[in-house]
């Protein structure tokens, strides 16, 4: 990843700066790669509603070849896809810029008494409800309520209005100038927690800060400076600004304490049950890897989106409205199918890094890193931690989360002499267990023991990983 950093040019920072922000569909494309089967299924549902050029496919052999048939010859439209998501892969430093700086904005790290007070409150109903009762606050009119209201309804899963949003034509569907629309609109934004109904990034952020005494220098840095602040070019904008690098560091540090997914925090919480993405089995001494789609709705175009966009074509107001629902809806099923086959892919590399655990019923995980996987796949990193975050798999051997297959190596070994962290501690335990409770193994003794197995660890590490596991040392191990 810092390799992958470095190898930035000045052109693709200005293009990450100037566009990448504001794509909502890109994303969109990162997200749906990190969500869970279950959470993909919620957001696909979502989706069906609010998009009419979205149907679901009935079960007719015929119809599906038809979809096929319809699909075939759109190769421009899968390069763009990739495209989009290798542009995504770069966002997703953008992203990764509020993980390393604070774990996650759903703790109450950096939010304001309001924002805590929101959060307590919410298990008495669920959290969306309870931000929509901030409403009767704002003193609105009957229209101006139901404007609000279905504001709010129409956000995604990060708080942002969709990418097709038409302000001026929501505003008149409830009989309202666009200006005072504008102004319920920014009374939402200012609700707890803020930023939800934000259009795009730039203003969820900008809105978290207004309180701020150095309001306009935040605004200016997240509008102009973001690419630089990420890519921790503190110099440069300390130069720009004319102030201190300490200050430059201090408005970093608000800046991170800022919520990019506002949204999440209205979620309800999870019910705590698993649903593997993927189902792995054995199948004439192969692994074959299938994906668990039972719980995915079967979405694809409207067959009738043809004739819709037809009937608008001298109405350019529905027309765009009707294109963008078409693309939008095109582009959410390609993005399915790339989540498929990255899932896939990355499984399968798994297993070929694995197969001693995999094929030879082995006991242990070979060393296994996310950047061994992305070097093999040619992707991001963050790509590779994003699949497999909260995912598991469905094996021979039991459901396994697929971030349990990833290990550090033990100590600096290399070759057939490099093990997992993981083994180590296995066999450290067994050894401790077999041994003679009269004269416990010593951490030297370990040592020689497992140099004897072809496994080179330090008494250092025997040590680190014996007080880990909280095993005493052989003196307090000795039994009278």
């Amino acid at each position: 990843m810092n390799s992958y950093k470095q190898n930035y040019s000045q052109k693709l920072s200005q293009k990450l700066s100037q566009n990448l922000l504001l794509k909502p569909k890109m994303l969109q494309s990162l997200e749906m790669l990190a969500m869970p089967i279950m959470q993909l299924e919620t957001y696909l549902k979502h989706e069906l509603v609010n998009n009419p050029m979205l149907e679901l496919q009935e079960d007719k052999p015929e119809e599906a070849e038809q979809q096929e048939e319809e699909t075939e010859g759109e190769n421009q439209e899968d390069k763009q896809l990739e495209k989009t998501l290798a542009e995504a892969e770069e966002l997703s430093e953008i992203l990764d810029f509020w993980n390393e700086n604070n774990e996650t904005h759903s703790s109450s790290k950096g939010r304001s008494d309001d924002d805590s007070n929101f959060e307590q409150r919410a298990p008495k109903q669920n959290r969306k409800g309870e931000f929509i009762d901030q409403l009767e606050g704002l003193q609105l009119s009957d229209n101006e309520y139901d404007f609000a209201y279905d504001l709010i309804e129409s956000i995604n899963e990060r708080g942002f209005l969709p990418d097709d949003f038409d302000m001026p034509k929501m505003a008149h569907f409830f009989h309202l100038p666009l200006t005072r629309a504008e102004e319920i609109h920014q009374e939402i934004l200012h609700l707890y927690p803020r930023g939800i109904t934000a259009r795009d990034l730039i203003e969820c952020l900008t809105v978290q800060i207004d309180d701020s005494e150095d309001k306009e220098y935040l605004q200016q840095i997240i509008k102009e400076d973001f690419t630089d602040l990420i890519h921790k070019r503190y110099k440069k904008i300390a130069s720009k600004y004319g102030v201190s690098l300490d200050t430059v560091l201090a408005w970093k540090e608000k800046i991170s304490k800022l919520d990019p997914k506002p949204g999440l925090r209205l979620e309800d919480c999870e019910t705590d049950y698993i649903v593997p993405d993927v189902i792995i089995k054995k199948i004439d001494g192969e692994f074959e890897i299938i994906s668990n789609d039972y719980y995915l709705p079967k979405i694809r175009m409207s067959k009738h989106y043809k004739n819709i966009l037809n009937q608008v074509k001298n109405d350019r107001t529905a027309l765009d409205y009707v294109r963008g629902k078409v693309n939008s809806a095109k582009f959410m099923i390609k993005s399915i199918y790339l989540r498929q086959r990255t899932l896939e892919r990355v499984v399968r590399s798994i297993i070929n890094h694995q197969k001693d655990f995999f094929y030879n019923n082995s006991s242990y995980l070979a060393p296994l890193t996310y950047s061994v996987i992305a070097q093999e796949l040619q992707v991001n990193e963050s790509t590779i931690s994003r699949v497999v975050k909260d995912k598991y798999a469905d094996t021979p051997f039991g459901i396994m989360c697929l971030k349990d297959f990833f290990t550090s190596k033990a100590g600096k070994d290399s070759g057939y002499n490099s093990v997992s962290r993981q083994n180590v501690e296995i066999q450290l335990k067994r050894m401790i267990e077999k041994e003679d409770k009269s004269n416990p193994l010593s951490d030297q003794e370990i040592v020689d023991i497992f140099k004897k197995s072809g496994i080179n660890v330090s008494r250092r590490v025997v040590s680190k990983y014996r007080e880990a596991m909280g095993i005493l040392n052989s003196h307090l191990r000795k039994e009278k």
